[in-house]
């Protein structure tokens, strides 16, 4: 007797043969680099037009492997430039149409002003302890708190 498995895509065609990808699989691939990544923040940011996931006849979303890459490099412009979403979509948006686009640059530059050189090593500066209370706008108590923490060294 021929047993025909329930479920499933029909026809001998999986996600896996297609390519696509659950939203879990989705997830599971981010979250080596994006620990802090959930299904809902995926949802959300589908819901403000940074991914079109395909969708299955039933509703589910389905990725591609350019989804998911479209998806880390919404995250790392988030994570490590700390851009707002209508930013990261114009600026996918215009790589997609083929523009050369820089990523705008943290901080204030005048026009024609190069970004400040980033620096591999946190930068060290010395003050005196008068001046640092005064600046900081804290007492001897917090000071000597930081200091506990190793934030600051006497």
């Amino acid at each position: 007797m021929l047993h025909t498995p329930s479920g499933g895509a029909g026809n001998g065609i999986t996600a896996a043969d297609s390519g696509l990808m659950s939203i879990g699989t989705v997830l599971n691939v981010l979250r080596e680099e994006f620990p802090e990544v959930t299904i809902s923040k995926i949802r959300f940011l589908e819901s403000e037009g940074l991914i079109e996931p395909q969708r299955t006849p039933s509703g589910y979303r389905k990725f591609s492997a350019a989804d998911v890459e479209r998806l880390g490099h919404v995250l790392r412009m988030q994570r490590d430039h700390y851009l707002p979403l209508k930013v990261i979509r114009e600026y996918l948006d215009a790589m997609e149409r083929g523009e050369e686009v820089r990523l705008p640059t943290l901080g204030r530059q005048r026009d024609g002003e190069a970004p400040p050189e980033s620096s591999e090593r946190p930068t060290a500066a010395r003050i005196g302890r008068a001046e640092l209370l005064a600046a900081a706008g804290i007492g001897e108590q917090e000071l000597a708190e930081w200091e506990s923490y190793g934030l600051i060294t006497p």
